[in-house]
């Protein structure tokens, strides 16, 4: 069978179930059963290749489990994060690519720390892709990942071993009482906690169904974890400290009051690349 019509095919049964970006979604199921990228795909439909039939069999299964609006990330088991790929399945968060832009923020204030060691902290690290991020970007820098959840932890701790960053140790913690010991020590902390109100539904079956609800709902107003997390940080940083959080478009004023009532300095917000307010930052 050749290549280019098994993606039609496969285009076409994902495009009926309304699957954003169904082509995309395609090609990358094909890259991965054949081991190549997306432009490996690409440029085998563009030389007519042809697919074996245990290929096609297995695309076509794939195809199935993506048209029933599985994730793509967890048919394939490997999310992308910035430089990183990771391992991600049921249980866990998959990271977004809005999320990379937010630790950036942490990348920066990490790198203009006038220190041999900074210290950074994740707080709610799920798979780990913030946390490694910061490790892996900023080697000098000593970094830390607190995960609460049991079944998230699982995928933390494969993550850092598999990224192998000597200067980043995953913490199974409540993030409320993680870490003692560098209490007004660490120079940022970083969260992309869990901030849909409650009554906030998710649209997309893929966050509805398959990310788990406590990496999704942050209370009533959303802003229940974030309180806590401006708690820890205000222990954990030292003066001058910065703090990180991503949150919902709408997010941005509550945050800001929030913080600025717990005694944050210089509160600033800053929009992704589609305009919609993403994150804010303060100082200690």
């Amino acid at each position: 069978m050749k290549l280019a019509a098994a993606l039609d095919r496969a285009s076409a049964i994902l495009d009926s179930a309304r699957v954003p970006n169904a082509r995309i979604d395609a090609e990358l199921l094909a890259g991965h059963i054949l081991g190549i990228s997306r432009g490996g795909v690409q440029a085998r439909v563009a030389t007519d290749s042809n697919i074996g039939t245990d290929e096609a069999i297995a695309l076509s299964d794939f195809v199935e489990r993506r048209a029933a609006r599985e994730p793509l990330q967890h048919i394939t088991g490997v999310a992308n994060f910035r430089s990183l790929e990771l391992a991600v399945g049921p249980g866990v968060f998959v990271p977004r690519p809005e999320t990379e832009s937010v630790a950036q923020y942490a990348i920066d204030a990490l790198r203009s720390v006038a220190s041999a060691e900074p210290v950074g902290v994740d707080l709610g690290t799920g798979s780990g892709a913030i946390a490694l991020a910061m490790a892996t970007e900023v080697p000098h820098a000593r970094v830390y990942g607190v995960e609460v959840s049991p079944r998230a932890y699982v995928w933390t701790r494969q993550n850092f071993r598999s990224v192998g960053a000597d200067n980043a140790t995953p913490i199974f913690h409540d993030l409320a009482e993680a870490l003692p010991e560098l209490d007004g020590g660490v120079d940022v902390v970083i969260s992309n906690p869990p901030y849909i109100p409650l009554r906030a539904i998710p649209r997309d079956p893929e966050v509805r169904l398959h990310d788990p609800e406590i990496a999704l709902y942050g209370g009533e107003d959303g802003l229940d974890v974030v309180r806590q997390v401006s708690t820890t940080a205000l222990r954990l940083l030292r003066p001058g400290g910065t703090l990180v959080l991503e949150h919902g478009e709408l997010q941005a004023a509550p945050i800001a009051a929030l913080l600025a009532q717990d005694g944050w300095r210089a509160i600033a917000h800053h929009r992704d690349l589609t305009g919609r307010d993403r994150a804010t930052t303060a100082l200690r």
